[in-house]
């Protein structure tokens, strides 16, 4: 069984980081891909970045220059999305999510308010 552990919202102010982390935990490996979706209040799931087993990235044009999305070398079950110049527009439920197989697997959602 999988399960994807995410850690590191919060709140912050206007122009400040966090960095959160997405640990993929079971009998899993070779992860196709692994993402961060976030969710505000009345809108739509949307992609915030992504990585693939090959290394590329993808960023919503909204975080380009300011995101940064990374795998743990040793242990490439691990994802971690660097937030910098945070804008109160960020804030939303930000949510891990990885392709496995065929399989799509979502963590649990995490909590990120910028205050302005």
């Amino acid at each position: 069984q999988v399960q994807l552990v995410e850690s590191g919202g919060g709140l912050v102010q206007a122009g400040g980081s966090l960095r959160l982390s997405c640990a993929a935990s079971g009998s899993i490996f070779s992860i196709n891909f692994m993402g961060w979706y976030r969710q505000a209040p009345g809108k739509e799931r949307e992609l915030v970045a992504s990585i693939i087993s090959g290394g590329r990235t993808n960023y919503a044009d909204s975080v380009k220059g300011r995101f940064t999305i990374s795998r743990r070398d040793n242990a490439k079950n691990t994802v971690y999305l660097q937030m910098n110049s945070l804008k109160p527009e960020d804030t939303a439920v930000y949510y891990c999510y990885i392709i496995w197989g065929s399989q799509g697997y979502w963590g649990q959602g995490t909590q990120v308010t910028v205050s302005s």
